[in-house]
Parts: C-alpha cells; sequence; structure tokens
C-alpha cells in the first residue's frame, strides 16, 4: 500500500522545481547559497479547486507560487512536496503556438490609410 497526499479545501499540491545552483549567467554558486525557486508542478488538486471554473489549472501545469504559505510534506527524501493555497499560485505557465509579434500588433492597430485607431 501507497501512501499519496490529497489536499483538502482551496489547496493544491506541488512538487518544487529543482534549485539552480548555477546563474542564467553561468556563475556557479556555493552549496550554501541558493536562488530562490518558486516554480513547480501541480502534483494534485483538491476537488474544491477542480469544481471551480476561476481557477483553469490542470494536474502537471507548471505554476509560479508564493511560498510564504507554502506546507512541507514530509513525503519524498527530497522534500520537493508542497501543499498550497490556490491564492498563491500568481501564475501559470502556459504555450502558445502563434503569438503575433510587437510589430505585427501594432500594425494591427493602424487602419487601411495608415492613421493611428488607438
Amino acid at each position: 500500500m501507497s501512501e499519496f497526499v490529497e489536499p483538502l479545501g482551496m489547496r493544491i499540491l506541488i512538487r518544487k522545481d529543482e534549485s539552480r545552483q548555477t546563474t542564467r549567467g553561468g556563475i556557479v554558486l556555493p552549496d550554501d547559497a541558493e536562488i530562490p525557486t518558486i516554480t513547480g508542478r501541480i502534483v494534485e488538486i483538491s476537488a474544491q479547486v477542480e469544481r471551480d471554473v476561476d481557477f483553469p489549472i490542470r494536474k502537471y501545469d507548471k505554476v509560479l507560487f508564493h511560498p510564504k504559505n507554502a506546507i512541507p510534506v514530509d513525503l519524498e527524501p527530497d522534500n520537493l512536496l508542497f501543499v498550497v493555497p490556490i491564492e498563491d499560485i500568481v501564475a501559470v505557465f502556459r504555450k502558445s503556438d502563434a503569438l503575433p509579434s510587437h510589430s505585427e500588433a501594432l500594425d494591427d492597430q493602424l487602419d487601411e490609410d495608415g492613421e493611428d485607431d488607438r
């Protein structure tokens, strides 16, 4: 029999992304320095959140969350699981196939005779 965590109320279970030990510029940080990571993947969603249309999130979505109210779950050896209140989810990462470029969006705002419609 295996254990699992089912969040209750307006909460979700997130597996926090690994902390980075190298900056984007390539600088390797010492072991005691850590860049705080507040992104992760949704592992489980409470039934209450799943039914709420105001929160269009799904299992395995990558999210950005505020770690202040995140409750660590001691279920895995690396302790990367956190129960997070839904109000602490600040963004969901989505992929889009075709985003208009800035110049295309500006062109759409101009009418046929070249005047700005804004």
